[in-house]
């Protein structure tokens, strides 16, 4: 079988899966809609009774006319009840289905590793979480609708022509096979089409993501008509895509028409025929064209659900990519919980690189004792943020062993391990919602009087108080009209709050003045005291009191000790130190 069928069928099964378990409501679907087709192919039995009441001018039995009317009536209404039943279950359905693959896919981008999230951009990724489940709901939806009544119709419409002719039924029979044929083969050459489309459409949200979150950027370099130029190329790759897909795939209709007109043809002549012989009555012709016409209609509409599952299965497979993605490797069974943590930090051996084939920390030593102070410097690319990395288990180590206070990271929980670390980092973060929601995210049950503390101790509360609603400002996940200081002093309020055993600080005041920096890295020395502290830094003139200066170049440490040694071995140290402050 070919990869690309192999892949569909896969797909197909994925999704039956998550059908399984609301089958209560796929059952009750099905029902109703064969109550549905039974009532509606029913009507046209009646229609010809009525017809056939009709003898001819002044001979009308309008007694046997109104006993019909009044049965169709009840016949169309319960036809009606069961239809909206129907449309209720699918929906329900639906959505649920729906709902599930979102969670799983949301929960999994949770538990991926930082790996994958560096490796895709955040764009495609929330396309497969929106667009891609939208799609696939849509297909999803008009499938159910659609697909069940349609090959019920055809069952139940054979079943009724049946009854009233033989002969007439088969030359429905056999002219009917063409429509299986032509939508079958244009099924099979939109999958490919629309998966194309699907991946395109990913490419562009993820561009204008970018393009969004980097406005300033854009606008601060002329880069607006090398944008516009690049959205173009991907949004006519798109046109491109789409245009070959719903093209080939609109051809179903049409085509299908095109038999299912020679099906009714077929039906009137040779009913006309029976019917001037005395073969049937004319109500039984009008019947037979009726139910001809009702039994070609399905093919019309299963043959544009064919089409749209195409485009709903290949959303999906998308879809199932990512929740199948392998997650971060799991926490041992009888993993530590870390409470009582000393501070104590080893990095034994350590190697790991990002890529295989371009090594980059090579067998790292360090061994920091509790409430020790190390500051990690050197040119850009040389490994200090991917040691913060592997301290926090952001990333394993391909070899070696990291410990905090004698235990192996990897033998105990990535939250308790996280939770005894304060981290602010140069480039913040902030979610949607209050200033006081975005200061306890580590602390959530703080008492006003805790934040407000913690706001003083980092020189926020001045700033927070002339906001609008002051802690009860409500700010937008970039933050909002605050500035790149201000979003980093709430940064480091969280920190403040928390106040854990061991502090990580890269570039925590990159973007604070200069007044302000005092201020705080006194703040930070009173709340480094007893805590073992990881500080990265550009500006060497922010770690002069570290205990420990670590001094690294391509993965590995080239000098240690503190700033007075460092200044008189003249080394690489000294010369990045003076290269800062000369003249």
């Amino acid at each position: 079988m070919e990869p690309k069928k192999v892949k569909q069928k896969d797909t197909l099964k994925k999704v039956l899966r998550y059908i399984k378990k609301y089958w209560i409501y796929l059952a009750i679907s099905i029902i109703a809609a064969a109550v549905t087709v039974a009532f509606t192919l029913y009507l046209p039995i009646l229609t010809g009774d009525a017809i056939d009441l009709i003898l001819e001018k002044g001979k009308v039995d309008f007694a046997g006319i109104f006993a019909i009317l009044k049965e169709m009536a009840a016949i169309i209404m319960l036809t009606a009840f069961a239809q909206w039943l129907m449309n209720v279950c699918n929906n329900k359905l639906t959505y649920r289905i729906v709902q599930d693959v979102r969670n799983e896919a949301f929960h999994k981008i949770e538990i991926l590793p930082l790996k994958y999230i560096d490796g895709h951009s955040y764009g495609e990724v929330v396309s497969r979480v929106i667009a891609d489940v939208d799609q696939f709901a849509d297909g999803l939806l008009m499938g159910f609708t659609q697909f069940f009544t349609g090959v019920i119709t055809i069952i139940g419409t054979l079943g009724f022509m049946l009854s009233v002719n033989i002969g007439i039924t088969g030359v429905v029979v056999l002219i009917t096979p063409l429509s299986f044929l032509v939508a079958s083969f244009i099924a099979k050459k939109t999958f490919s089409m629309f998966k194309l489309q699907s991946e395109t459409r990913g490419e562009q949200t993820a561009f204008i993501d970018e393009m969004i979150g980097n406005q300033k950027i854009v606008q601060a370099f002329s880069y607006e008509e090398e944008a516009m130029e690049k959205f173009d190329e991907i949004n006519g790759r798109l046109q491109k895509a789409s245009l070959k897909a719903i093209f080939f795939s609109s051809t179903t209709n049409p085509s299908t028409r095109f038999v299912n007109n020679l099906v009714y043809a077929g039906v009137a002549i040779t009913g006309a025929v029976l019917a001037i012989r005395g073969g049937i009555s004319v109500g039984q012709l009008s019947c037979f064209l009726s139910y001809a016409n009702q039994y070609t209609k399905p093919f019309n509409e299963i043959s544009g659900v064919v089409t749209e599952l195409q485009n709903a299965l290949a959303c999906a497979a998308r879809i199932f990519e990512l929740i199948e993605e392998q997650p971060q490797t799991e926490e041992p069974e009888n993993a530590v919980v870390l409470e009582e943590v000393d501070g104590s930090v080893t990095l034994e051996d350590v190697s790991f690189s990002y890529v295989p084939e371009k090594k980059l920390i090579q067998h790292f030593n360090l061994a920091v004792k509790p409430g020790q102070r190390v500051a990690i410097v050197g040119p850009t690319g040389c490994g200090k943020t991917t040691v913060i990395n592997l301290l926090m288990r952001f990333y394993d180590v391909d070899e070696g062993k990291i410990s905090v206070s004698g235990h192996d990271i990897r033998e105990v929980t990535r939250k308790s391990l996280r939770g005894n670390y304060g981290m602010v980092l140069q480039e913040t973060w902030l979610k949607t919602g209050t200033i006081r929601e975005n200061i306890v995210m580590g602390k959530p049950d703080a008492t006003e009087e805790e934040i407000i503390a913690a706001a003083k101790a980092s020189h926020a509360h001045s700033f927070i108080k002339r906001l609008p609603n002051g802690y009860d400002t409500v700010i937008t996940e970039d933050g909002g009209n605050l500035s790149q200081g201000q979003k980093q002093l709430l940064c480091i309020t969280r920190v403040m709050l928390c106040l854990p055993p061991m502090l990580i600080l890269d570039e925590a005041t990159s973007s604070i003045d200069t007044r302000t920096e005092i201020k705080i890295q006194q703040a930070f020395a009173t709340m480094m005291k007893g805590r073992t502290s990881f500080i990265v830094a550009h500006r060497l003139s922010t770690i002069r009191e570290a205990d420990v200066i670590l001094v690294m170049k391509d993965g590995n440490i080239i000098e240690q000790g503190n700033h007075e040694t460092l200044l008189a071995l003249n080394g690489f140290y000294a010369n990045l130190y003076q290269s800062q402050f000369a003249r």
